[in-house]
């Protein structure tokens, strides 16, 4: 699921996640894509990927539901849409637009 926060880069986009509970995973150079979970270990878990656009902050959110079958593979099961998604997606917008 994606959505966008305008007006956010006022803060550090690192002590945003973790007002929201994320944790820092890495980052994706290829992309320009920071890279966050929560929890931070175990599934399922929710994996964040963030841009930034100007002063706005693009989210690109799914639910992990476990983890890669395969050593170096990408593959996962994971929910881009649905109600535990959306209820992830609106307790973000919450906190951070507070």
């Amino acid at each position: 699921m994606k959505f966008t926060i305008k007006g956010l880069l006022k803060e550090n986009v690192y002590n945003l996640t973790r007002r929201i509970g994320y944790y820092f995973k890495r980052k994706d150079e290829e992309k320009g894509e920071l890279i966050f979970v929560r929890p931070p270990k175990g599934f399922p878990r929710f994996h964040l990927y963030l841009k930034t656009k100007g002063n706005n902050l693009i989210f690109d959110l799914h639910l992990d539901q476990k983890k890669p079958v395969y050593k170096g593979a990408t593959a996962h099961a994971a929910e881009y849409e649905g109600k535990v998604v959306e209820k992830e997606a609106k307790r973000i917008k919450q906190i951070l637009q507070q």
